[in-house]
């Protein structure tokens, strides 16, 4: 079985994002978008992302918006892959997949329809717990059952929605899914990542991968 991703999110300082790095993320998040208790001024992010080994994904998160506001930013900041929530169509998603890595967002609110992940299939896919005011880091699981319709639709599926040491097994168990991402499962307040629990989750995420390693042996 392929290894399964980590990405924490909500990152705003190198020290937690090298933490984040040595404890073995793959990703890690920082978020744009200037509501989040969590965002990033761009030029503070760069700073952050310069200091990234080269095989660690800086994943910049953005909430709506339009194709040249979401690449100046980019851009500005440095990062090569970009995180859209809130209604992007496929053509844009289409139009900066042709410079960025995407990753599309999509809510498992009561509307949500695994199948419309086809619509992207140039974006690897994140589904996330519905929020009628935040756009990530709320806490809330995302309904895993329409997390695992969606992988049979996604080039690469990001579990994400509330996870945590606690869950994520259960989560990686129920969805499958190629990465699970974590905010504010792992911090002591928003957009301070605290050591003990980063520990923790990884530590659940590699005890969940070693089980399905062996249920793919058997």
């Amino acid at each position: 079985m392929i290894p399964i991703q980590i990405k924490i999110c909500g990152i705003t300082n190198a020290r937690d994002a090298k933490t984040c790095i040595d404890l073995g993320a793959q990703m890690i998040g920082l978020n744009f978008y200037p509501q989040s208790p969590r965002y990033i001024q761009p030029e503070v992010a760069r700073q952050i992302v310069e200091t990234l080994p080269n095989d660690t994904r800086a994943v910049g998160v953005f909430v709506d918006g339009n194709a040249d506001a979401i690449r100046k930013t980019a851009n500005t900041a440095g990062v090569r892959c970009v995180q859209l929530h809130g209604n992007f169509p496929p053509s844009i998603t289409r139009e900066l997949a042709g410079e960025f890595h995407v990753i599309r967002a999509f809510a498992t609110h009561i509307h949500f329809r695994p199948e419309e992940v086809s619509l992207f299939p140039n974006c690897d896919a994140l589904i996330d717990a519905h929020h009628a005011d935040l756009r990530g880091g709320t806490g809330q699981t995302c309904n895993w059952e329409n997390a695992r319709a969606a992988l049979a639709f996604a080039r690469f599926l990001i579990l994400s929605g509330g996870l945590n040491a606690r869950n994520v097994g259960r989560a990686i168990k129920a969805v499958m899914p190629h990465a699970v991402d974590v905010c504010s499962g792992v911090e002591s307040a928003p957009g301070v990542k605290d050591q003990r629990a980063l520990q923790h989750f990884v530590a659940a995420v590699q005890k969940a991968q070693r089980l399905q390693d062996a249920l793919s042996r058997e």
